[in-house]
């Protein structure tokens, strides 16, 4: 039986000790904590007034930490969270498994590559689902494809044959038609450290995107799509918010904002 009780700390304080004989857990806890602080920048993007939930909601959260689901699960109640990465934490499967003691949503973790097409297709059509919500947390700047383009900001950058040190370029038709594609709102959720190194990136998949690749990247958003900011902060972005939010993006280390078709 789900618990009944609505205490969020409590609530999570049982769910972990659950979580005890997990032999990672411990070295996980990092993950927990910044899960938890990004969940109040995100919360707001999902549009849930004072004291309503997510009920019959499905969220689609891609490059999952696992942790978010959990979060999301015990405050807002949605009717399912499909998780899709390919490197799963090893605590995924307990955390799967006993979720089911402490809340009704569904939470569904898969191991897969948001670039793996054909196995993608076969969870959405396994799952059934119409998505609410695509949920891209600290993922977005992995989402890259096509060209290396390191040298653009290393005139000494050599290729490696595990490219390792490549950063591809940054396709930003292609991802946001796909992730517009699988979902109604597309959440994204961003750490903007474009001096430092990207050190959990796959091969050429990873670089934080630099200032000129956000104004690109706006630019398009702008002119295609619906965007709502919620933080630095609260507005819709068009031509005129364009360069106030690339001036408010050097002032700060995570942004977060939503985009819907028109």
């Amino acid at each position: 039986m789900p618990c009944k009780k609505d205490d969020l700390t409590e609530r999570l304080v049982r769910c972990l000790e659950e979580l005890e004989d997990s032999k990672s857990k411990l070295d996980h806890w990092k993950t927990w904590i910044n899960s938890l602080e990004e969940l109040s920048e995100i919360e707001d993007a999902f549009g849930v007034e004072e004291r309503k939930k997510l009920n019959g909601k499905t969220i689609l959260d891609i490059g999952t930490d696992c942790v978010k689901p959990l979060y999301i699960a015990l405050k807002f109640e949605p009717g399912k969270i499909i998780g899709v990465d390919e490197n799963l934490p090893d605590f995924a499967s307990d955390l799967e498994q006993k979720s089911r003691l402490f809340t009704k949503t569904k939470i569904k973790l898969y191991n897969c590559s948001f670039f793996d097409k054909e196995k993608l297709g076969k969870i959405m059509s396994k799952e059934k689902q119409t998505i609410d919500f695509v949920l891209v947390s600290k993922t977005l700047h992995h989402l890259r494809g096509g060209e290396c383009i390191a040298k653009d900001r290393d005139k000494e950058h050599k290729h490696q044959k595990d490219e390792k040190c490549c950063i591809y370029e940054f396709q930003e038709r292609d991802i946001f038609k796909r992730l517009i594609e699988l979902g109604k709102r597309v959440i994204i959720y961003e750490a903007f450290y474009p001096d430092e190194e990207d050190e959990d990136k796959v091969r050429g998949r990873g670089g934080y995107l630099t200032i000129e690749e956000w104004k690109r990247v706006f630019k398009y958003l702008s002119q295609n799509y619906r965007v709502e900011f919620i933080q630095p902060s609260r507005c819709h972005l068009d031509k005129k918010e364009l360069e106030n939010v690339i001036t408010q993006l050097r002032q700060v280390d995570c942004i977060c904002f939503y985009v819907e078709a028109k």
